[in-house]
């Protein structure tokens, strides 16, 4: 196999300092500000890695927050075992960078996969969140009834996409090829026309999808989202993660969203608790923080003082 770039070339560098942490058997590696006060966790999507957060890190810890953005399993700098790319497992590596930081509880805000994550980790593991916000990722239970339910809309918007990850291994030839072309065109296809620094986020994602093992670990994500509802396992997963949070959520969505529709969305109501709103930002496709940086950078400021 034709090896990538190095993962260390991933350490952008800015005003954050770089480390690795263990946390659920694995090594993860994270960017880290520290304004001193509560802590917040930023979860990327696909086809991201930690620098999706480089407008919030330095903005959130300015405000006063210790605010770490975390490599997921699978991509950039932090390992790439051969299991572990479903919901629960990804949970608990979330569940465990937090202990790992010596932090008793942390606002968690994820965006596309590290939404999914971000309320699984509430549902799962809910002494450890201290509020949830999820950008361009609804409840999982609230995607998956719609894929089934709105088969024209969110089923056909899923199936563009998500249906062909399922193949073995053209998949992950197609996102490699050509120095990661694809990436870049998903990038431009997902998003609206307002992203300024678009050409210069899809060099480092073209580059970070190439790093030894991130394409075939992130498309696992997808193909156990979908071998999940043909088994047991999904029952139980979704059993588990019915319950209601008791912090507050925010949703941030695009508008324009062509992955995950604003219906979808606003569908989450049923499992997200109480204290539950969803802001649908103008404009906007699916990457708000990297679109819309200033606009969502206030949206979760204001969202972490009121909670």
């Amino acid at each position: 196999m034709r090896r990538g770039p190095n993962a260390s070339s991933l350490r952008l560098p800015g005003p954050w300092t770089h480390r690795a942490v263990s946390a659920n058997g694995i090594r993860l590696h994270v960017a880290e500000c520290d304004g001193g006060g509560p802590l917040v966790v930023l979860l990327h999507g696909f086809p991201e890695f930690w620098w999706a957060w480089r407008h919030q890190l330095p903005a959130l810890a300015e405000g006063g927050y210790r605010v770490v953005a975390a490599d997921l399993r699978g991509y950039g700098e932090s390992d790439k075992p051969p299991r572990g790319y479903d919901l629960w497992t990804l949970a608990g590596d979330v569940a465990g960078l937090i202990r790992a930081l010596g932090e008793p509880r942390a606002h968690v805000v994820g965006h596309g996969w590290g939404g999914l994550i971000g309320w699984t980790v509430t549902a799962l593991h809910p002494r450890l969140v201290l509020s949830l916000t999820s950008l361009a990722a609804p409840h999982p239970l609230a995607v998956r009834s719609a894929v089934v339910r709105d088969p024209r809309g969110q089923g056909t918007a899923t199936a563009r996409y998500a249906a062909a990850f399922q193949l073995p291994r053209w998949p992950e030839r197609s996102l490699r090829k050509d120095g990661g072309a694809r990436v870049a065109r998903i990038l431009r296809d997902w998003s609206a026309s307002e992203w300024a620094d678009l050409e210069e986020a899809a060099g480092h994602y073209r580059r970070a999808i190439q790093v030894t093992g991130v394409v075939h670990s992130a498309l696992e994500y997808y193909r156990w989202a979908a071998r999940s509802q043909l088994r047991a396992e999904g029952r139980r997963f979704a059993a588990a993660v019915a319950r209601s949070p008791t912090v507050p959520v925010l949703q941030v969505h695009g508008a324009l969203d062509p992955c995950v529709l604003v219906r979808t969305a606003l569908a989450s109501g049923r499992w997200a608790g109480r204290e539950h709103r969803v802001d649908v930002v103008p404009g906007t496709g699916h990457f708000p923080h990297e679109e819309r940086p200033a606009a969502t950078t206030a949206i979760l400021e204001a969202a972490l003082r009121s909670s």
